[in-house]
């Protein structure tokens, strides 16, 4: 089973879960940028955590075999904070390097109109560097927020095949579901379980289809990517069902960046 985990932030975690992963089938990853769990006080911090992303990460995530890819992004949360807002300012240098395969994450967290305004404002960046975007759907009232998310992303003129609509669940699959974007599943604690996606997966195919660990620096587990993995097997889903969910549909997605390195990754299915 070769793993592509959409979604992880890997700065949150220790090289023993790098072992455990590569150990899993884990061979790539994409770490969005976040919030740290703590605020930000000026734009250097944020500089100084891109360069992280794309420097000492894919480093670490290589001593073990994983090939480590990022999106960088003025996050939600963060966009609420003035202090922050001069991260807008330095993100098309980023945008414009080698490892960075999207915008993201960028979306809602409270839906204020500091995060309309941030949100819009890197869809158009996504366009002007020809990336893809991955949003981050609210924790709150998600309906709502896919709905407002949905209704942006046609504003911005951006393809919604070039977009990732994230942390969907079983109310808010319906609404992303006809839209030609891309529906990411974070298998995370008590928000979305390996059996409750094989649900999903019968309902809904797996077609534009991704699953992600989003483990971070909360109570999460990087290995319900496998986990889930197994389930659909056991549900009777194919070997051929798992690597497209699993393996094929984050290649795809990921890949409209022109940037995808996965060089000697891709081979025999273990």
């Amino acid at each position: 089973m070769r793993i592509f985990d959409p979604h992880i932030h890997m700065t949150s975690r220790t090289t023993d879960d790098y072992e455990r992963m590569a150990a899993a089938g884990v061979r790539a990853v994409v770490e969005p940028a976040f919030w740290l769990g703590q605020p930000r006080t000026s734009v250097d911090t944020f500089v100084d955590y891109f360069d992280s992303l794309l420097g000492w990460e894919p480093f670490r995530a290589g001593q073990f075999g994983v090939r480590h890819h990022a999106t960088v992004a003025l996050n939600p949360r963060e966009a609420n904070d003035p202090r922050c807002h001069p991260v807008l300012d330095v993100l098309p240098r980023y945008l414009d390097k080698d490892g960075v395969v999207a915008v993201g994450e960028i979306g809602y967290d409270s839906m204020t109109p500091a995060e309309d305004a941030a949100f819009a404002g890197q869809l158009a960046l996504a366009v002007a560097h020809d990336l893809p975007a991955l949003v981050h759907t609210p924790l709150r009232d998600k309906a709502r927020g896919v709905e407002r998310t949905l209704a942006v992303v046609a504003e911005s003129g951006i393809d919604p095949g070039r977009v990732l609509v994230d942390h969907l669940n079983e109310v808010t699959v319906r609404l992303v579901r006809d839209t030609g974007c891309w529906l990411g599943f974070s298998i995370y604690a008590e928000t979305m379980t390996p059996p409750r996606m094989v649900e999903l997966l019968r309902a809904y195919g797996t077609e534009r289809m991704l699953v992600n660990s989003s483990a971070d620096w909360g109570r999460s587990d990087p290995l319900l990517t496998r986990a889930t993995g197994e389930a659909m097997l056991l549900a009777g889903f194919t070997e051929d069902d798992v690597d497209r969910v699993l393996w094929r549909n984050p290649v795809e997605f990921y890949g409209q960046s022109g940037r995808l390195d996965l060089a000697d990754l891709a081979g025999p299915r273990v």
